[in-house]
């Protein structure tokens, strides 16, 4: 018996999976293509930073298996990718999805912008460990979500994330605020003896789980009442796991110079590596600090303490309104900060001190934008800076706070325009910073349409890759990606993402060099970028053609 097929067609068919050739007295059976994906023909930006050059990436499974030269057959699926680039998923090493994961597991505001992996529990707040106690008095806000928690430590909650399938890699800090409360509730006291203790096993469970470390937020209740040794302490425990202490400084303005010392004095006893978060100079008499701000970075690193900085590409921040409030206001929480907000005397006391507050920052009180509330009641309110809130309610912008917190309940989001473009291109491109969203996943549907969130939570990657590289030239492309893969994977540790290279998770972002921009703004935040044409996340295709295909590979990463 003989054939006429031709060493050319044999291999061809062979490598299209052609089941059998006959040969005398023998069936020999062919595999399939080697890979499950082939990219084909990419400008390949690996996440290093190094010069991009062109090739295929062949993927089997949830791995990157070659680099290289492949021909299309020995893909089971190809993805042409000529004239466009690929490089890394991003990774969002500061972001608030902790609940809204849940609320909205396709993270469609994360993954429609080429993120593929989110560290969670930022800002000394996570939703894990969650006493009970905790549960009921946050009860309201999960169901406002669509979320009724049934966990309580850190790996319960690892477990409902693997239950509820999600889109994007999910990794988690504790947070510092959580696990404070938890022990003594929101009281502006030290930590006794046996409660320190107790928040101590609490650090060591969570990173045991696979926490990645350890977030402060300073401005925020309980951690403004937090004394500097209680936070070393626990950050010890942090440090000798490899672990990260990510830090929303105490003060990012007036006092913004003093609050990096601080962080990097926790780096320097502990050893641990910081990182400082949403780094910049808020509130127009404060811009001049920005320079000095970088300059202490450069010294602390110089000195071998290992410090570095995210920050989001927008000059605008956003946090509740509450951060106006001094410590003593908001000691016992919403319900005491209302009644201290109906007493004559504390109320005057509260007016003088925020309106001194919003001079520091932002600076004026146009420069404060609602963007969600907690009632129908004061929705109008969403898209007007206070003033215009002060002359539709005919009084004083500082007024028109105060009685905003006591309608909401205190549970009211603001837009603060404070920063400088100068120092926001000045944070961005220094070698030390990364880029951090500051956002969480969403889908303009439900409770999330109604808001005006900040249009990082859609837009941050794509406006460092369009307007930042493309049109303000700040930096050039692989520099862009490496601070959004390689430099926050090898802060995390993450040893399997970051990059592209054999044997990484195929976690990929194919996009469109030219034409890539975000489409979110402060008007109209609930836009999805242009540009991004194809997203894997651990192989998997999550974005195809600009649209999500509804697929849920993500994992939850767990420290090791």
């Amino acid at each position: 018996m003989s054939t006429s097929v031709s060493r050319r067609d044999f291999l061809k068919r062979c490598s299209l999976g052609v089941i059998s050739v006959a040969i005398p007295k023998l069936s020999v059976v062919y595999a399939s293509p080697p890979f499950d994906k082939v990219i084909k023909d990419a400008t390949i930006l690996d996440g290093t930073g190094r010069t991009p050059w062109r090739g295929d990436v062949g993927i089997t499974g949830d791995t990157i298996a070659a680099i290289g030269d492949i021909a299309p057959e020995q893909g089971g699926n190809v993805i042409h990718a000529s004239g466009l680039h690929l490089c890394p998923g991003f990774i969002d090493i500061h972001t608030h999805s902790d609940g809204r994961i849940l609320a909205c597991p396709t993270a469609d505001s994360r993954v429609l912008q080429g993120i593929t992996t989110e560290l969670t529990g930022n800002c000394g707040y996570s939703v894990a460990p969650l006493k009970r106690a905790d549960i009921e008095d946050e009860l309201q806000e999960f169901l406002e979500l669509g979320i009724r928690p049934d966990w309580t430590d850190v790996a319960s909650y690892f477990s409902r994330l693997e239950r509820t399938r999600i889109s994007v890699n999910h990794a988690l800090l504790l947070g510092q605020g959580r696990l404070r409360k938890s022990a003594i509730g929101l009281v502006d006291r030290k930590l006794t003896a046996n409660e320190l203790k107790n928040v101590l096993r609490a650090v060591e469970e969570g990173m045991d789980c696979g926490a990645f470390g350890l977030s402060t937020g300073l401005e925020y209740a309980p951690g403004i009442y937090t004394p500097a040794e209680e936070i070393v302490s626990m950050v010890q425990i942090v440090a000798r796991q490899g672990g990260l202490y990510a830090s929303h400084i105490r003060n990012e303005a007036s006092g913004l110079l003093e609050a990096i010392k601080e962080a990097i004095g926790v780096g320097r006893e502990t050893g641990v590596s910081v990182e400082i978060s949403h780094f910049k100079a808020a509130g127009k008499s404060n811009w001049n600090k920005q320079s000095a701000a970088l300059d202490i970075l450069d010294k602390a690193r110089s000195r071998g303490i290992n410090v570095s900085a995210d920050a989001y590409p927008y000059t605008a921040y956003s946090t509740s309104l509450t951060i106006l409030l001094k410590a003593w206001v908001k000691e016992g929480g919403p319900k005491a900060i209302l009644r201290r907000l109906r007493n004559s005397d504390a109320r005057r006391r509260i007016r003088r001190e925020v309106t001194e507050r919003v001079g520091e920052s932002p600076g004026d009180f146009d420069l404060i934008v609602i963007n969600s509330t907690k009632s129908e009641r004061n929705r109008m309110a969403i898209g007007k800076n206070l003033v215009e809130i002060g002359e539709m309610w005919k009084v004083k912008p500082v007024d028109a706070i105060l009685r905003l917190l006591e309608e909401e309940e205190t549970v009211v989001d603001f837009v603060g325009h404070g920063m400088k473009p100068e120092n926001v291109e000045m944070v961005l491109s220094h070698p030390l910073v990364m880029i951090g969203s500051d956002g969480s996943s969403m889908a303009p549907k439900g409770k999330a349409a109604e808001s005006r969130p900040h249009p990082r939570s859609y837009g941050t990657c794509p406006r460092v890759l369009g307007h930042y590289v493309r049109e303000r030239k700040l930096f050039d492309l692989s520099t862009a990606v490496k601070k959004m893969t390689g430099m926050p994977a090898e802060k995390l540790r993450l040893t399997d993402r970051g990059r592209i290279a054999r044997g990484m998770k195929a976690d990929l972002v194919i996009f469109d060099g030219v034409l890539v921009r975000d489409t979110a703004t402060f008007e109209d935040p609930h836009q999805y970028p242009h540009g991004i044409k194809h997203v894997l996340v651990n192989g998997t295709l999550v974005v195809e053609n600009g649209k999500h295909t509804g697929a849920r590979p993500g994992r939850v990463l767990r420290k090791t």
